[in-house]
This record gives structure tokens, C-alpha cells and sequence, in this order.
């Protein structure tokens, strides 16, 4: 500690002995910087504070159904992006600043001036705004306030309807591309039922079910069909095993017989019906041909019974006739259940046979259906998200959903915010004292000197015996009070010089 004391002892003799060198450029770098800076032109400060009201009646009202916007999000990106470019030049076309411009580089120069000078602050949550510019001209600086007050409420504006009017573009095209999708898919799907109207599953039924199902019904019909030829024996046996008279052959014109024959006129005509409009192959026409063969072949056994009848009376009798009628129908349900069976048995053949393919039209037909489904979903999505635009224009343009109202208009500042000349002054006169002592500090580290004995030893080394005094005469030591009168005097001056600069800035700055 003492060391660094008297190291600060020493540079402080070194600057004293060069103190007029110091007192010349504190008194220069003063002059210089406050004529500089009293020069200064004045600056002009306007500004204007406008208040962004983004809370509306219309927004919980039209919830769910019209799209609202985040408000408060678009003011906050519109004020950041207030001063750009393209704004820039625009507040420069409207107040007429491009004519001063000559070059492009005066035209880049002022842009880029505008661009650092002109302020926005927000308040945060309370949408408080303000905008603020200074210029030399009072008058310029109020008008690129007033033209940026414009540029920020009409900017938002017509931000809101061109956004609109995008949206709902950008979605009456997309609508005409899934209407394209699903015309394409209804019709993709309308030729993929008509390709495989065979093998479609039925309306809440598929292979398994169907396969299943006809499996069922032909076992049910082989059983029916049992039934029936067993019932059909029956009445045979007890035809035959009768009354002996009863067997004898009937006449020979006994081939006659008028219910099969009726029967078979009947069958005949429809299988002629059937041919007009199916082939051989349709199981309709199969089961028709099987049932007219089976009263046939029934028909020649009955006559080949009537001829082996001895006793022509024996057709007369009431229990015969009764037992021929039972017949008759036994014989009917064999032949009805037996083509049963048959048309059955080729429904279920031919599911069986279209076990590949049947699974492969239904993963087809369930792959369109969910194109479809997937195209129709979108499409109307896009429907009503378009009427959701198109009333969200509506009501954007037909309401004020954000208002804008300005606190603080723009107007011509009379006195000058700047450049604050007081602070300045004392800037200066602060930097000319540091200028002064630091010229000092460097000439007594060019020229150094010896000021202690103790400096000496330490330097050279040696050891100091002795100093010897300096004494000094009376005219010396008036000399020296008359330059320290000076100096005071000076430095005195000086301050008084500061304080009628930093008067004469109060006054400048006061009102008139």
C-alpha cells in the first residue's frame, strides 16, 4: 500500500511539473469542443400515441363458426414490421422527401436514416403504442409520424382483406381438386361393381357369412328332400300292398293323366320364358328341366301301375284315388325339394370355387370405398371451412373487430429535444480536464525525473548517501505563487466560461 501510494505521489509531481502543458489542452480541447458542439443544429422531436382495441362483442358470438383470428398476435407482428423497407419508401413518397434526393446513394442514405431514427414502443399487454421521430425540421419530423400513423391502421386493414380473399382462393381451388377426386372415385367404384356384380358381397354380408349361409341352406334342403322321398315310399308301399284287386292292369289307354299333364304344361311354358331371358346354364332354367323330367318319369311309372291293374273298377276307388292324390303330391315335393337341393348345391359350388376371388373384390371394394369416403370427408371440410371464410370476410369488413384509437395525434414540436447541450458541455470539459492531465502524465514519462531518494536507489541500484536541499530565493518563491495565481485564475475562467455555456443551453432550451 505505501509503495502504490507513493507511486501515485510521484506521477502526481511529474504531472504538476508539466502542469502548463496541461492547462493548454484543457483549455484547448474545451474551446474547440464547445464551439463544436454549440454549433450543433437542434433536433425536433414528434410523436404520436395510439391505443389498439382487439376486444369485440363478435368474437365469442362467432365462435365455432367464423374463423377469428389471434388479433392481438397480428398487431403485435404489424408493429414490429412497421418500420421496413417498402414503409420506409412509401413515408418518403408521401411527404415528398424523395425530390431532396439526387442519387441513389442519397435516396439509400435517407433510408437508412429513417430506418434508425424513427422509434416504436409497445406498453405490452395494454396495446399502447407509441411512435416517435426527430428530425432538424419540426415540420418533417410531424409527418413521418402522421404518415406511419396512417401506414399502421391502414396496413392492418388491408392486411385482413387480402388475407381473405387468399384463403378463400386458395381453398375453391382445393375444393375443385377433391370434387375432381371423388367424380373420379364414384367412378372408379361404379366400374368396379359393374366389372364384379357377381361376386359383390351382400349389403351387410361378406364371403364367410354368405358361404355360411348357402351351406346351411343346402343341408336343410337335403333334408327336406329326405323327408319327402321317404314320405313319397310310404304312400307307394301302401298303394302296393292293397287289395289284390286293386293291382290288376288297368286298360291300355289308362297312360292318360290329366294333373301331371297339366303340370308339365305348366312347367313347360315358363321354361320358355326362362329361355328368353337366361341360358341353359342358369340355375332357374337347370331346376325347371330336372322337375319336368321328374314328372315325366313319374307320370310312366303311374301308367305302368294302372296297366298292371286287372280290375277296371279298381281306378274307382275312393281309397286308391286318394292314395294316387298323395302320390301326386309326394311326388311333387321329391321334385321340388330335389331341384332345391340342386340350384343349392351350385350356389354353394360356386362360392366355394370363388374363395380367391371373392376376398380379393372385397379388399378391393373396401380400399374404393375409403378413397371415397376419404375424398367426400375432405370435401366437405373444404365446403364449410369456405363458408367460414367467406363469413369471416364478411365479417371483418362489415365490423371493426380491431379499432384503433389515437391518444397523442402527431403535432409540430416548438422547442428542440436535442442535442442536450448541458450534458454536452459538460462532456467536453470533462474530456479536455482528462485530455490535459493525461498530456501531462505522457510528457513525465517521456521526460522523467527523480523525485525522492528512494526513487533513485530503486532505479539505479546504488545506495544514496545524501540530498542536499534546495533553497530558494524570495524571487523564486514569488514567482511561483504569481503561476499558481495564474493557473487558478485560468482554470477559474474556464469554469466561468462552462457555467455561461450551460446558461446559455437553459436558455436555448426554455420556452420563449
Amino acid at each position: 500500500m505505501d509503495e502504490l501510494v507513493t507511486q501515485l505521489l510521484s506521477h502526481i509531481r511529474g504531472i504538476w511539473k508539466y502542469r502548463w502543458y496541461a492547462v493548454a489542452t484543457i483549455w484547448l480541447v474545451a474551446v474547440v469542443g464547445w464551439l463544436i458542439t454549440y454549433t450543433l443544429p437542434d433536433s425536433y422531436e414528434s410523436s404520436a400515441r395510439i391505443y389498439v382495441d382487439t376486444q369485440n362483442i363478435l368474437q365469442p358470438l362467432m365462435a365455432g363458426i367464423a374463423s377469428t383470428p389471434n388479433l392481438e398476435q397480428q398487431v403485435t407482428i404489424m408493429s414490429r414490421t412497421l418500420i421496413s423497407r417498402p414503409n420506409v419508401e412509401r413515408v418518403i413518397r408521401m411527404i415528398d422527401l424523395d425530390i431532396q434526393t439526387k442519387t441513389a446513394t442519397d435516396r439509400e442514405n435517407l433510408i437508412n436514416e429513417l430506418t434508425k431514427e424513427i422509434k416504436i414502443q409497445s406498453t405490452g399487454r395494454d396495446n399502447l403504442y407509441t411512435i416517435s421521430y426527430q428530425n432538424k425540421n419540426p415540420k418533417i419530423a410531424k409527418d413521418v409520424v402522421q404518415s406511419l400513423l396512417t401506414i399502421f391502421v391502414e396496413g392492418s386493414l388491408g392486411d385482413k382483406k387480402q388475407d381473405t380473399t387468399s384463403a378463400i382462393r386458395f381453398i375453391d381451388e382445393q375444393i375443385k381438386d377433391y370434387q375432381e377426386k371423388l367424380v373420379t372415385a364414384e367412378t372408379a367404384l361404379k366400374v368396379f361393381k359393374q366389372k364384379n356384380v357377381g361376386l359383390m358381397p351382400g349389403e351387410g354380408r361378406d364371403y364367410v357369412t354368405q358361404l355360411t349361409a348357402a351351406a346351411d341352406n343346402l343341408n336343410q334342403a337335403k333334408l327336406e328332400l329326405r323327408e319327402a322321398e321317404q314320405s313319397r315310399a310310404a304312400i307307394k308301399r301302401q298303394i302296393s300292398g292293397d287289395d289284390p284287386s286293386l293291382t290288376t292292369d288297368v286298360a291300355p289307354d289308362s297312360n292318360f293323366n290329366p294333373e301331371i299333364d297339366a303340370r308339365i304344361q305348366t312347367l313347360t311354358k315358363n321354361l320358355d320364358a326362362l329361355r328368353l331371358n337366361y341360358t341353359e346354364q342358369h340355375p332357374d332354367v337347370i331346376s325347371t328341366k330336372r322337375l319336368i323330367a321328374a314328372l315325366e318319369a313319374r307320370k310312366k311309372e303311374e301308367a305302368k301301375l294302372n296297366k298292371r291293374s286287372a280290375d277296371p273298377g279298381k281306378n274307382y276307388s275312393p281309397m286308391l284315388q286318394q292314395l294316387n292324390v298323395a302320390l301326386a303330391e309326394a311326388e311333387a315335393r321329391a321334385a321340388a325339394m330335389s331341384a332345391r337341393v340342386a340350384e343349392y348345391s351350385s350356389r354353394y359350388n360356386y362360392l366355394k370355387s370363388m374363395s380367391k376371388a371373392v376376398p380379393e373384390v372385397e379388399a378391393d371394394l373396401a380400399q374404393l370405398n375409403r378413397d371415397y369416403e376419404v375424398n367426400k370427408s375432405n370435401y366437405e371440410k373444404l365446403l364449410e371451412r369456405r363458408e367460414a371464410a367467406k363469413m369471416s370476410g364478411e365479417m371483418d369488413t362489415t365490423t371493426e373487430l380491431v379499432s384503433f384509437r389515437i391518444i397523442d395525434p402527431p403535432t409540430t414540436p416548438q422547442l428542440p429535444t436535442g442535442p442536450n447541450l448541458a450534458r454536452l458541455f459538460s462532456l467536453v470539459l470533462l474530456g479536455a480536464i482528462a485530455s490535459g492531465l493525461g498530456i501531462a502524465f505522457l510528457i513525465s514519462q517521456i521526460r522523467p525525473t527523480f523525485h525522492s531518494q528512494a526513487s533513485i536507489r530503486e532505479i539505479t541500484g546504488r545506495p544514496v548517501l545524501g540530498a542536499v536541499a534546495m533553497i530558494w530565493t524570495d524571487q523564486e518563491l514569488v514567482k511561483q505563487k504569481r503561476e499558481v495565481y495564474i493557473l487558478s485564475l485560468s482554470m477559474l475562467f474556464l469554469l466561468a466560461l462552462y457555467g455561461l455555456l450551460i446558461a446559455k443551453a437553459i436558455l436555448r432550451a426554455a420556452p420563449s
